[in-house]
């Protein structure tokens, strides 16, 4: 019967066993010219797939511009809605946790106006891709797995034998 070696067991069973992961995005608003008014952030969206699981980065100077996730009534009209908190840090992460569409705008006098503001549609988590062919291998058909043979019970690197050394290096010392 055919054999193999514990590295190409190792190989088939990880192919096997081992789902993908899909992995999220980090998407920073507006890449490299960040969130401020007079960028077109529609073109900007409508070359990106948002997913559930993803994550908004919207990165500005403080103080200057803020992040109010809005209705699509707010957003048109460039209103900030009564009783919201502003995301402030220059550095906010939004994670976009269900589907369907979201709206952010910049709550700062005119900016939203001046097209500071973003709309997105959010798609279910994507499935993992497929995973790529295996390359034809050795068939398991008619392969023999022996278990390992068992330890020595009378062997130098028995438990026995161990305590034994820990003991005497201990006592070396003393």
């Amino acid at each position: 019967m055919a054999t193999l070696s514990r590295l190409s067991m190792l190989v088939v069973i990880a192919s096997i066993l081992l789902p993908s992961i899909a992995m999220a995005t980090e998407f920073v608003v507006g890449d490299d010219q960040g969130w401020r008014p007079g960028f077109d952030y529609t073109a900007w969206a409508a070359s990106k797939v948002f997913h559930v699981g993803d994550t908004l980065v919207f990165k500005y100077s403080v103080g200057e511009h803020n992040v109010y996730k809005v209705d699509g009534s707010s957003f048109q009209s460039c209103t900030v809605p009564t009783n919201s908190t502003p995301m402030t840090s220059g550095d906010d992460h939004v994670l976009l946790q269900t589907e369907g569409k979201k709206w952010y705008i910049c709550g700062v006098a005119g900016h939203c106006s001046a097209g500071q503001r973003l709309v997105i549609t959010v798609s279910p988590i994507s499935s993992p891709p497929a995973p790529a062919p295996v390359a034809p291998g050795p068939s398991l058909s008619g392969v023999e797995f022996s278990p390992a043979p068992a330890p020595s019970p009378t062997g130098p690197w028995t438990m026995k034998n161990k305590n034994k050394r820990i003991f005497q290096r201990f006592f070396k010392h003393y």
